[in-house]
C-alpha cells in the first residue's frame, strides 16, 4: 500500500474516531469535545514523534499517524467555527478562554507527550 493511501485510510479513521467522541459527548454550551480532541490529539502526536524518531520509524510510517490519523482527528476549522459561534452569540470571554486553553493546552500536551515518549526510549 502507497504512503498517500495509508494517510487516507488513517485519516479516514481518525475523522471517524472524533466524529464518535463528538457524538457521545454531545452538544453543549462550551465546545468540550473539540477541546478534548485536540489536546489529546496534541498530546498524542507530541508522543509519536518522539518516539518515531528516536525508534526510527520511517516516514511511511510516521505520516499516516501523524498526518493522516491525528490530522483528521484534530481539526481547526471546527476549532475556528466554535470561537466564531461564541463571539457571534455574545460569549466573548468564553471565545478567549477557548482559544487560549485550546492553543496553550495543546502545546503543553505535545510537550507532554514527548516527555513521556523520552521516557521510555
Amino acid at each position: 500500500m502507497t504512503k498517500a493511501a495509508l494517510v487516507g485510510l488513517c485519516g479516514a479513521a481518525g475523522a471517524l474516531t472524533r466524529y464518535s467522541i463528538a457524538v457521545v459527548i454531545g452538544v453543549r454550551s462550551f465546545p468540550w469535545s473539540t477541546l478534548a480532541i485536540n489536546l489529546a490529539g496534541s498530546l498524542a502526536l507530541g508522543f509519536v514523534l518522539k518516539l518515531g524518531v528516536d525508534r526510527g520509524w520511517s516516514d511511511r510510517t510516521i505520516a499516516p499517524i501523524a498526518v493522516g490519523f491525528l490530522g483528521a482527528f484534530t481539526t481547526f476549522s471546527t476549532f475556528s467555527y466554535e470561537t466564531f459561534t461564541l463571539v457571534r452569540t455574545d460569549r466573548p470571554i468564553a471565545a478567549a478562554i477557548y482559544v487560549g486553553v485550546s492553543v496553550g493546552g495543546g502545546l503543553a500536551t505535545a510537550a507532554i507527550g514527548y516527555v513521556i515518549a523520552s521516557s521510555i526510549t
